[in-house]
């Protein structure tokens, strides 16, 4: 992972709603209507969300038929963890 690839991940979560939709989907795999619920924020906003996190590189986007369904990409958030404990 580059120092790109880490600000943009780190641009990305520096918006709480995305921080919360990543913390979220730790849980597992969510459609784009259950995160919808959780926030008090239209489809069109949490879909401008979910594209900054997928091309970030830290969220998959799986479309099944009119839904989209997230999860976590495990690879990137294992390098994004990897990158800042190298500091440590």
């Amino acid at each position: 992972m580059n120092f790109m690839d880490v600000a943009l991940i780190c641009k990305a979560l520096g918006d709480a709603n995305r921080f919360a939709i990543v913390h979220m989907l730790a849980d597992g795999e969510k459609c784009g209507c259950e995160l919808l619920e959780r926030f008090e924020i239209t489809q069109p906003t949490l879909s401008h969300h979910m594209k900054i996190l997928v091309e970030c590189g830290l969220v998959n986007d799986r479309k099944e038929g009119k839904w989209h369904h997230y999860s976590l990409k495990q690879e990137t958030l294992e390098q994004f963890v990897m990158y800042f404990d190298a500091f440590m």
